[in-house]
């Protein structure tokens, strides 16, 4: 089990990479991300449980709510986890 540093820091990873393919599908760009059945690198992207995600959603919007992130990074941030829930 990651401490919960090491979770954060994984976490803040993914939003960057995220962040960074969203940038450049905005740009008009081609990315090996582009594809969302794939990850960052091209990989076929791994589905994590919805319970993890939940928890990442939830710890979100307590560190919005302490004011330790601004409402940009929130709304950023938030969207990536949506997306990544299976609601269907």
């Amino acid at each position: 089990m990651r401490s919960a540093s090491g979770q954060k820091r994984e976490r803040e990873r993914v939003r960057l990479e995220r962040a960074a393919i969203k940038r450049a599908r905005r740009q008009g760009g081609t990315e090996a991300g582009d594809d969302p059945a794939s990850g960052p690198d091209g990989a076929p992207r791994v589905v994590r449980p919805q319970t993890e995600v939940l928890s990442d959603l939830s710890a979100l919007h307590e560190r919005f709510e302490a004011e330790r992130i601004t409402l940009e990074d929130f709304e950023s941030a938030k969207a990536d986890l949506l997306a990544e829930l299976d609601v269907g």
